[in-house]
């Protein structure tokens, strides 16, 4: 499959949002993958990336972006850097916003920031830390691209106001759940997905 073919079968499949797409088109998937994925780089399914961690499916990447309600200017939280695609996208749409990716696998930080080089974006700051205790700051949107058995409630204190958090919660099979910080927490119920689990 083409990168246009790929973006014809994410309309198909439902997403809609001009930003996204354009994102998708511009940041090529096939930079994030190892090389033996290289011909599988346009298909819509994860790849691995070694380490017990995967590149995630771009429909899921897509639909998480849409979800997140980016905006031009966003300061953005990723938890779980993996091959740096996902932040690339974000940095891409909210651009000269800036994303603070956290990864705590050693070889897969070094692997994100050569990726992130191809891109020549350089609005993100890629952290080797564990982002699910927050950085001390806050953030317009965070997002979790690993699964949580819980809900990270500690997190709603670095949402600003109406900002969103977007986390897949659940062990074996997840929910995907949006809360979105206004006078109360609320929160949105966006169907089951499968996520590898977050590593503390």
């Amino acid at each position: 499959m083409s990168l246009k073919e790929l973006i014809k079968e994410l309309k198909l499949k439902g997403i809609i949002d001009e930003r996204v797409l354009r994102a998708i088109l511009k940041i090529d998937r096939k930079w994030f993958v190892l090389d033996k994925y290289e011909n599988e780089a346009y298909d819509d399914y994860p790849l691995s990336i070694g380490f017990n961690a995967t590149i995630s499916q771009p429909f899921t990447v897509a639909f998480m972006l849409e979800a997140l309600e980016l905006k031009k200017g966003d300061k953005v939280l990723e938890i779980g850097t993996g091959s740096g695609y996902n932040a690339c996208l974000i940095a891409e749409i909210v651009k000269p916003g800036i994303v603070y990716t956290t990864e705590i696998v050693h070889e897969l930080v070094g692997f994100a920031k050569e990726n992130i080089k191809k891109t020549g974006l350089k609005n993100i700051k890629v952290l080797e830390k564990d982002g699910s205790e927050g950085l001390g700051m806050k953030f317009d949107k965070i997002v979790f691209t690993a699964a949580c058995e819980e809900i990270p409630k500690n997190l709603f204190k670095n949402l600003k106001k109406n900002g969103i958090l977007l986390v897949p919660v659940g062990r074996f099979s997840q929910r995907m759940l949006k809360f979105k910080k206004n006078k109360k927490i609320e929160m949105e119920d966006l169907g089951s997905f499968i996520f590898v689990p977050i590593r503390h």
